[in-house]
């Protein structure tokens, strides 16, 4: 045979898509892993012809996940972002959208056993060391994907997934606030670099010139508003212990404005070149966690209301993101969203077996 098949389950998490893999079923050696994982995707190419990527960083992704060691988990769960145009495979941030994959997965796996109609499964992040509890429905023992829950982004409805997250702040940078100000100016501009999950650097669009809701495309077109945002963001990179980022999919940047339909805040983010359609699960935390530090550039945006638990709807292009932040003495102590996952492939994927995508397995 010239080819090498390897098990693989294609699943929709969230708002993305990607390939979810046992970890004893990829190689051992990262390098040839990262070589394996470009071939399954078909990076680098804009299409992704010779994969089963679509062409876009939102259905390039990975989930590699193995039955933990850790008292607290039940599942370790590794993110690859391979890129599209690049041969180049990236660990350097989580994704809470294929996050909401991976309990159905080890479930649908036999790494989790079924509990009840709701099975919690706890997750260790590998991306970043922290935990999430996913809380996957379960009814007659199997993961049920039908349900009533609607998300902006996905078409139709699905079974509700419930995630929790635990002690997120810092998870990247090593603090909430990596700079240590609320408030810092890059090129004249002030932003808010914060990392609740996800590092983020916001910017009130009309700092820029824009007014925030623009469509993705039309803010994709403006090479000038790009340049400008590249600039700031190689600059806040090190200032939010990330290093040189030129080569990195994070900071994430994003641009806030008053909110358009009811919501929190207005934004447009971008991964981290192009304008999201949507905004990341972990962004999305980052910056509703934003919206509550005092002296920000989203605090004097934002519309939050009172209460110890805070439902703030982040607005994005597509629809908006709502997170809920319980609030303590001032200090966010726990976060959790509503997301929907599907199984949509269950078999084997092919690589050229010339990559020795068998070896060390």
């Amino acid at each position: 045979m010239s080819q090498t098949r390897l098990p693989c389950l294609w699943m929709r998490g969230g708002t993305s898509k990607g390939a979810y893999f046992l970890a004893d079923d990829l190689p051992s050696t990262p390098a040839l892993r990262d070589r394996v994982l470009l071939a399954v995707m078909g990076s680098p190419d804009a299409r992704q012809i010779d994969g089963i990527g679509g062409g876009d960083s939102l259905t390039s992704k990975v989930a590699i996940i193995t039955p933990s060691t850790r008292a607290q988990a039940d599942v370790d769960y590794l993110f690859a972002q391979v890129l599209v145009d690049e041969p180049r495979v990236d660990y350097g941030q989580n994704c809470g959208n294929i996050l909401a994959g991976v309990g159905p997965f080890a479930i649908e796996r036999g790494l989790v056993l079924p509990t009840g109609d709701v099975t919690p499964v706890r997750i260790f992040m590998e991306n970043t060391g922290q935990i999430a509890i996913a809380h996957v429905p379960t009814p007659n023992g199997a993961v049920s994907y039908t349900g009533d829950a609607r998300i902006d982004g996905v078409p139709g409805t699905g079974a509700p997934l419930t995630v929790e997250f635990e002690d997120v702040a810092g998870s990247s940078c090593g603090a909430l606030l990596p700079t240590g100000n609320a408030v810092d100016v890059f090129d004249g501009v002030e932003v808010t670099c914060v990392d609740n999950g996800m590092p983020v650097v916001l910017i009130r669009a009309q700092d820029l010139g824009v007014r925030g809701d623009e469509c993705p495309e039309q803010l994709d077109a403006d090479s000038a508003l790009k340049a400008r945002l590249e600039a700031i963001r190689l600059q806040a990179g090190p200032r939010m212990n990330l290093g040189d980022v030129r080569l990195r999919n994070v900071p994430k940047m994003c641009l806030i404005a008053p909110p358009q339909a009811g919501g929190a805040l207005s934004t447009r983010s971008f991964i981290p070149h192009r304008c999201h359609t949507s905004i990341g699960v972990f962004g999305a935390v980052s910056v509703a966690v934003a919206c509550l530090i005092e002296g920000s550039v989203a605090s004097g945006l934002a519309q939050v209301a009172e209460g110890e638990v805070k439902q703030l709807a982040v607005e994005h292009p597509t629809g908006e993101f709502t997170v809920a932040l319980r609030v303590q003495q001032g200090q966010v102590t726990n976060c959790g969203l509503m997301r929907t996952a599907r199984l949509l492939m269950a078999g084997e994927v092919c690589v050229p077996q010339a990559l020795g995508a068998g070896e060390g397995r």
